[in-house]
């Protein structure tokens, strides 16, 4: 049997073994909405005091994070659909575990993330050929160079799961501008907190579950959806990306929010942003 692996993240990089614990709490429910085998594995491989660091694993907290999950998921999968042989960028992707669930065994797959999670995934996760990892600090580098090493011509999809929030304002709307310019045709997908939740978490109030997140300088609710239209002129379609529908009354809850008058502008957001293609070529 292979030994505990030793981990000590902190700050925002921590919140990625946040995730992956309510991921594999969630994956381990008879009735489970998002089956995450590698994300069992890694919990139990990890030599790191989850309870005691995290509190405890909240079923209604492990639901909503794996329902995010699925989301993204799914908008994947539509654009591996449409794009079988595309890049996918996933910044910031911590212990995510998306690439085992949706790979169609032809998808590029950039992880571009801090050094730490990076070494992290490099030593516990089954690795592809397709698979490649660049260390930038995506919240203050204003180093774009990883850009550059994209192939663009098979379509592009970036994704930033659980980080947007944890960036200041002008860092987000200078990425989204950064990505509008360096994929035309492509897309992009994120999510974050309202801005409720923003003041909240600045406030170094505790989150879901009692787990006190680090502060979260970005919120947005849902009338933000001009001010990413004014991050570049290459920005076009604009869409909110629902939950999928969940487990019982909590599950059907998370996804219906958008169209409750108490939750509608107190909810996490996801968002699908389009590029506009180069003048010289098709959308990708």
């Amino acid at each position: 049997m292979q030994s505990p692996a030793p981990v000590d993240l902190t700050g925002v990089a921590e919140t990625g073994l946040w995730t992956v614990y309510h991921r594999a709490a969630e994956a381990a429910h008879h009735d489970t909405v998002l089956p995450d085998p590698q994300a069992v594995r890694l919990v139990a491989q990890l030599d790191f005091p989850f309870r005691e660091r995290l509190g405890p694993a909240r079923s209604w907290v492990s639901q909503a994070i794996a329902l995010r999950a699925l989301a993204f998921d799914g908008a994947v999968r539509t654009f591996l659909a449409a794009h079988p042989d595309g890049t996918v960028i996933a910044l910031g992707e911590g212990l995510e575990t998306t690439f085992w669930r949706v790979d169609n065994g032809r998808v590029q797959w950039v992880s571009v993330d801090l050094a730490d999670p990076l070494e992290l995934r490099t030593r516990l996760l089954p690795q592809e050929r397709r698979q490649v990892h660049i260390p930038c600090d995506i919240s203050r580098d204003p180093d774009s160079r990883w850009m550059e090493s994209v192939d663009t011509s098979r379509g592009v999809l970036v994704t930033a799961q659980g980080l947007l929030m944890y960036l200041h304002p002008s860092r987000v709307r200078k990425l989204i501008a950064a990505c509008a310019e360096s994929f035309p045709g492509g897309t992009m997908i994120f999510d974050t907190v309202s801005r409720r939740f923003s003041a909240r978490c600045r406030a170094g109030r505790k989150g879901p579950g009692g787990y006190r997140l680090p502060p979260m300088p970005w919120g947005m609710d849902p009338d933000g959806h001009q001010k990413l239209q004014a991050a570049h002129p290459a920005v076009t379609a604009i869409r909110d990306v629902p939950l999928p529908v969940g487990r019982g009354i909590t599950g059907h809850m998370l996804s219906w929010a958008s169209g409750l008058p108490l939750l509608r502008n107190n909810r996490p957001i996801i968002t699908s942003l389009d590029f506009r293609p180069s003048p010289s070529r098709p959308s990708a």
